[in-house]
């Protein structure tokens, strides 16, 4: 045997150690593949293995779709690497030749080492001290698949870091990947795979965000133009000022096409002639990316983000859950009904009244499901706050801005802010406790304009107008918002039985003060809490009050109508029982009697001007012009709080429920004033009538004798 390749080892020993060359080139090219069982191997052979089964079924990250509730409308995406996964039948010949004319020309020769380009390599860089690599497209691919798996850094620095060691377990790895799947498989994950530029990661982005286009349409130019850039996206990007590299490494690509039969001499002469002819595209991120059209949309996407986030199916805990969401190629198509979203516009002014401190947002949801149909607020979702005004809370720095008229603040509900005091909407709490505990609507007490409470240690709450002075039902108690009336029924059902009640319903305490005053030790004494001093979202009232719609049946506020993987099956998770349910499938338990709800039902009419199936509403209401604008049976409650500082209203039909409030997110002692107080009443009552407009009317089922007393 000649010892002039192991000479040739020798020399190139600097070399190694500037990290030029991996030893596994020059240990291949001195004895031909020989290093596969040396140089090491034995000792990762384990390792390997373990790898080769991952290889075998890795996918790289792919890109979330958010969906309109038509399944077609992208509204937006959430990806750390742009990337559609695209079946190979779905892309051009072009790409896959051009790629194999730019990086690996015996493709489909080799076995996933090919020994010539590794001694070409050798030689090539023994002469003139240059780093060219002998990578074929199946090692190529095992890099970025072992990099994309990768769940530590370890493993990411072990999968990319530049070392013998490396190098052999590459060639290894691709070795026995080729015995296991097919070189159109291997083609096609490469291409899904490999790096574009421009955030584009895998053909598909790359065709889109370069040409507008999808892989199946590229030509020889453009596809020559794309495998161009694998080498180094950002030395050839075409998309600079200056397209003189990015030209003649297209140029390059053509004439290897030629070479290897895939173009003839005068095509690839012809194709080299063309510019190159770009139509960029920067696909949408994250929600502050909305089309403009759906603009207040937005905050149903980021609704639906916290919600993901909390969410066990997707990940153990938040971090993880959000990068499946931008990884996990998910589609995932919202449970907003344009029409129900666009009578919620309207009703609050969301294109023209987003210049005032007080936000006026609506929630509308449906019942029986849980389904969020509409999310909407007197603001434009938007990350810039630039053109804002000062904070109107004096207690701001000067420097911090107001919420409007741009804002990305959850206002609505599902996120971590507290929400806004809710008042007598809380009403319904204790009067439906009662209700489920035994007591009947008839229930009677003659209510003065100041009560002495023994049970609340002597407090001693009053109405807001002495009319309310008299014998009271739950009926009239709830229609004219009796303070003292409510005050003396939740002595009877226990304040803490109605807090226990109003968290099945799916409120959350999130002050200091709230959590403390819902505690097992502090609730039984909580007797404001019937007045509402207690924060609450729009989102968390309108499901709250959607149970009750709903016969008693409560199901979990969900911003989605259908969730699939990336396999376009339906996104599960495990219930305590081991069952696998579709994470986007309603969450429903029943929290009270379907003859209590329906009680609770009969007498919120009375608020609204309707007439209820059994009792008397005593003659007047709180907001009596809801059932003429709605037009059908409504139900629900009117709120405000000391001094106005907030103004709310929850209403509903046996379709769909709605919560409206009014106040000053940044500053909750700027009263909004009686003035103001109608704004929610009108909200709600329009929203319910325009997104209903259309639908057969429902009747609300009556309470039966025994509840009624």
């Amino acid at each position: 045997m000649s010892n002039r390749p192991l000479a040739a080892a020798g020399r190139l020993v600097p070399l190694l150690r500037a990290g030029l060359i991996a030893g596994i080139v020059i240990a291949a090219a001195a004895y031909p593949l020989v290093a596969l069982t040396g140089l090491g191997a034995k000792a990762t052979a384990h390792a390997v293995d373990q790898k080769t089964r991952v290889l075998k079924t890795a996918l790289p990250a792919e890109t979330s779709y958010v969906y309109g509730p038509d399944g077609k409308t992208v509204l937006t995406m959430f990806y750390e690497e742009y990337r559609q996964y695209t079946k190979l039948s779905d892309m051009s010949p072009n790409i896959q030749q051009a790629i194999v004319a730019a990086e690996d020309s015996r493709f489909y020769q080799h076995h996933g080492v090919d020994p010539k380009g590794v001694a070409r390599a050798f030689v090539s860089n023994a002469r003139s001290g240059g780093s060219q690599g002998a990578s074929t497209l199946t090692m190529q691919y095992v890099r970025m698949a072992l990099r994309d798996s990768a769940t530590t850094p370890k493993e990411v620095q072990e999968a990319t870091q530049q070392t013998s060691l490396r190098k052999v377990k590459e060639m290894r790895m691709a070795l026995d990947l080729e015995k296991e799947i097919s070189k159109e498989e291997i083609m096609e994950r490469y291409l899904n795979s490999a790096y574009f530029g421009h955030r584009a990661y895998g053909i598909y982005a790359a065709s889109e965000i370069f040409f507008s286009k999808t892989p199946k349409d590229l030509t020889p130019v453009e596809a020559a133009t794309l495998a161009g850039l694998v080498k180094s996206p950002s030395e050839y990007d075409p998309a600079d000022s200056d397209q003189k590299e990015a030209t003649g490494r297209r140029n390059y690509v053509l004439d290897r096409m030629s070479q290897l039969g895939y173009l003839s001499p005068d095509s690839a002469a012809a194709a080299k002639s063309e510019p190159i002819r770009l139509k960029l595209t920067t696909p949408p991120h994250d929600c502050a990316a909305v089309a403009e059209k759906y603009n207040s949309w937005g905050f149903a996407c980021d609704y639906l983000k916290n919600w993901w986030s909390a969410q066990p199916a997707f990940g153990a805990n938040r971090l993880e859950r959000m990068d499946n969401l931008r990884r996990g190629g998910y589609r995932i198509v919202l449970s907003l009904d344009p029409k129900i979203q666009e009578a919620a516009e309207r009703s609050v002014g969301t294109k023209e009244a987003t210049g005032s401190p007080f936000a006026n947002g609506i929630v509308l949801s449906e019942p029986g499901t849980g389904r969020v149909k509409a999310m909407a607020v007197n603001r434009t979702y938007s990350l810039d706050l630039a053109d804002n005004p000062q904070s109107s809370n004096p207690e701001a720095g000067p420097k911090v801005k107001a919420n409007y008229p741009n804002t990305v603040a959850p206002l609505l509900g599902g996120g971590d802010l507290a929400g806004y005091q809710a008042g007598s909407t809380f009403k319904m709490f204790p009067m439906l406790a009662a209700l489920d505990s035994g007591m009947t609507l008839s229930t009677s007490f003659n209510a003065p304009y100041r009560y002495k409470s023994a049970v609340y240690d002597g407090w001693a709450p009053s109405n807001a107008s002495g009319a309310m002075t008299g014998q009271q039902t739950m009926w009239s108690g709830f229609g004219k918002s009796v303070n003292t009336y409510f005050v003396w029924l939740e002595e009877k059902v226990g304040a803490d039985r109605a807090v226990r009640l109003a968290e099945q319903l799916g409120l959350r305490w999130r002050t200091d003060v709230d959590r403390e005053q819902a505690s097992p030790a502090k609730a039984k004494k909580w007797g404001a809490f019937t007045l509402g001093v207690s924060d609450a979202t729009p989102l968390e009232m309108a499901n709250a009050y959607a149970a009750i719609a709903a016969d008693g049946r409560y199901c979990e506020a969900i911003p989605v109508q259908a969730i699939m993987n990336r396999d376009g099956t339906p996104a599960t998770y495990a219930t305590p029982g081991g069952l696998h349910r579709e994470v986007a499938k309603p969450r429903c338990r029943q929290v009270v009697s379907a003859d209590a709800a329906r009680a609770a039902t009969d007498a919120a009419r009375c608020p609204t001007g309707d007439t209820p199936a059994r009792g008397s509403c005593g003659g007047w209401s709180t907001a009596d012009s809801v059932r003429g604008t709605v037009g059908r049976p409504v139900a629900g409650k009117t709120g405000t709080t000391d001094s106005t500082r907030s103004a709310w209203f929850v209403g509903y039909t046996p379709e769909l429920a709605a919560a409206s409030f009014i106040s000053d997110p940044d500053n909750p002692f700027n009263a909004v004033g009686d003035g103001q107080s109608q704004i929610p009443i009108k909200a709600v009552s329009e929203a319910l009538r325009d997104g209903l407009k259309g639908t057969p009317t429902r009747q609300f089922t009556p309470p039966s004798d025994a509840i009624v007393g």
